[in-house]
């Protein structure tokens, strides 16, 4: 057997490595959702004994963090695995306004909706539409966050043909962001959400870019007549 070369045993122990991290990152989101269900009990114990509210509030902010934390290690995990797609039928449109439409329902994570711009035609494609959910999700919070003049961000949705190829594109804009391309920065965990969001788009067969101010996704579609 031939020993391996410098570059191919360098890789060999990164694989190693990522894969020994990605478990480490597992077990560690365990942990904290453990430490979850205990702070909550906490919590219900000093709601019942009604515990001065600061002392509330101080749990209120530990479980709030805790489940922050878990969150990103999560998408880690996720990134890290191979994405397993139950693909169906999916209009991309009408999963763009239902993510569009949920980011704007209450909450203290609520934002303004974006106007939305779509063909009257259905651009329908084999998607999975939990994984395609949560990609549109990330890219549009990505978006939002980074849009280059405040309550501006549009979203604009429209097929492209060829002659062996129809396309869904999905574009955002204005947005600027500082670290470079999003899908491929890893700065910071709305990064590392936008780049699993590529990883998806890029499982369905399409593509996910940065081009200037704007934010734009191409997935394969149906034929339409």
């Amino acid at each position: 057997m031939k020993p391996l070369i410098t570059e191919e045993r360098d890789s060999v122990t990164l694989q190693n490595l990522g894969r020994a991290s990605l478990q480490i990152i597992h077990d560690i989101k365990n942990q904290l959702n453990g430490l979850k269900l205990y702070a909550t009990f906490l919590r219900k114990r000093m709601e019942k004994s009604e515990q001065p509210p600061d002392q509330q509030e101080t749990i209120a902010k530990l479980i709030a963090g805790l489940d922050r934390a878990a969150s990103n290690l999560n998408v880690l995990v996720r990134y890290g695995r191979p994405l397993e797609l139950h693909r169906q039928q999916v209009d991309v449109q009408k999963v763009m306004r239902g993510v569009l439409s949920n980011l704007s329902n209450g909450g203290n994570d609520s934002y303004s909706l974006p106007d939305c711009i779509a063909e009257g035609a259905p651009l329908v494609g084999q998607f999975d539409t939990g994984a395609l959910t949560e990609a549109l999700r990330s890219i549009s919070l990505g978006a939002l966050k980074n849009c280059q003049q405040q309550e501006s961000l549009k979203v604009n949705l429209r097929s492209e043909q060829a002659i062996d190829q129809h396309t869904a594109v999905v574009e955002w804009a204005p947005v600027s962001f500082e670290g470079g391309d999003p899908f491929n920065s890893f700065n910071g965990s709305d990064a590392i959400r936008m780049s699993l969001a590529a990883k998806i788009v890029e499982a369905h067969g399409g593509s996910a870019e940065q081009d200037q101010a704007v934010l734009r996704i191409r997935l394969p579609i149906n034929h339409c007549a």
